[in-house]
């Protein structure tokens, strides 16, 4: 499958979102790709990694968030649905449960009704599978503002704190697993 053409595909003539979203995965992709070469003893999909860390923000060309050139109408809380949307639109259903599910450390149906976040109810917005988890971890060292730098664990747990204490034990949890 070739992740740039349909990055590219769903970018249009936004080539500096298109920049950053593939730089972004790129990244993302790596670092997933590197943490399960150290587990060999998960047995995870490899291939299905790369694909799916390539494709896990592709929701984020229908969001509104112009500080990373994104002239969506959505809110940008919206962009893993979204982009789940788009993955299953493509035929690809087990891609789409990564975008779905990877925003913080995953959210509850019990925090999205607390918030008030405009996501509809009828699906799973936390990580089920390794796959999940580990593209979801490793989402959690980039930036889309700060494309190149790596971020410290505990920057992350900082900036998770915001999604609530769970968020974080998660991400200690995964830090164990995957670490």
């Amino acid at each position: 499958m070739d992740t740039i053409a349909l990055l590219q595909k769903y970018c249009g003539s936004n080539e500096e979102l298109f920049e950053i979203l593939s730089v972004h995965a790129r990244k993302v992709t790596d670092k997933a790709l590197q943490l399960a070469a150290k587990h060999p003893e998960l047995d995870l999909d490899q291939k299905f990694v790369e694909e799916a860390a390539m494709l896990h923000d592709i929701g984020i060309v229908q969001c509104h968030a112009p500080s990373i050139h994104c002239n969506g109408e959505h809110p940008y809380i919206c962009h893993g649905y979204l982009g789940a949307d788009i993955l299953r639109s493509e035929g690809l259903e087990r891609h789409a449960l990564v975008a779905e599910r990877h925003t913080g450390t995953g959210l509850t149906r019990q925090y999205i009704v607390e918030q008030g976040l405009p996501l509809p109810l009828d699906r799973i917005y936390e990580p089920v599978s390794l796959e999940e988890i580990l593209i979801c971890y490793a989402d959690k060292f980039f930036s889309k503002t700060h494309l190149y730098d790596e971020k410290l664990p505990e920057k992350i747990e900082a900036s998770l704190a915001k999604w609530g204490d769970a968020s974080v034990e998660r991400f200690q949890t995964w830090s164990k697993l995957l670490g």
